[in-house]
């Protein structure tokens, strides 16, 4: 084991192994892969599926265009990207300070995320009775990032939850943000700059043959 704590700024310490950041590594290659896959699924939905009949809806996008592909008028896919975004942007963040208070943060995160995909395959599987390829893509990514937050909270030595909030407010001054955020606009601007283009004046989609 390393002892990680290199800043006197906090009033603990923590250690990791030695696989620790190779598997984080991975940890955030899976997020990025997951995010490029909710941004080609919210592609379909603005460019695609607004020019293919309605007799021509089935698989994939008898999936997507469901009455569960929506909330609030949002394609799924759409907040998927949100999540993987916000995945990538904690990995990035403890790449960045090597805090183990993120490594808590992300442990609920990607449960929650397990939980909804999960029901999005039962109803692939059930009431839709059509199965989506990207959409299954996503939910196995769901999968593998909260199986790898598994290994590396059980690989990681680090105080309560309880005593590390605390310095919370010592965790954001220590944080370069150029690192964190600037890779999380780029990819939200990604997402806007998508729907951004569905609000010029192109000429009408032509339906496929």
């Amino acid at each position: 084991m390393a002892t990680q704590n290199r800043d006197k700024t906090f009033s603990y310490e923590w250690e990791y192994s030695s696989g620790v950041t190779g598997i984080l590594g991975i940890f955030t290659l899976v997020a990025l892969m997951g995010w490029l896959v909710t941004v080609a699924l919210t592609a379909i939905h603005l460019f695609a599926v607004p020019s293919i009949p309605a007799e021509a809806v089935q698989g994939s996008i008898a999936v997507i265009t469901s009455q569960w592909g929506y909330i609030l008028g949002i394609p799924l896919a759409t907040l998927g990207a949100f999540y993987y975004i916000g995945t990538f942007g904690l990995a990035l963040w403890w790449f960045d300070t090597q805090h183990p208070l993120i490594l808590k943060i992300l442990t609920p995160y990607t449960a929650t995320g397990v939980l909804f995909s999960s029901y999005f395959v039962y109803l692939q599987l059930v009431p839709i009775g059509e199965i989506c390829p990207f959409c299954m893509m996503s939910a196995g990514a769901t999968v593998v990032l909260f199986a790898l937050e598994l290994v590396v909270v059980r690989r990681s030595d680090s105080p309560p939850v309880s005593k590390m909030t605390e310095d919370l407010g010592s965790l954001i001054t220590e944080t370069n943000y150029a690192v964190v955020v600037f890779p999380v606009l780029m990819a939200l601007v990604t997402i806007g700059a998508l729907y951004m283009v569905t609000l010029l004046p192109l000429p009408e989609m032509v339906p496929f043959a």
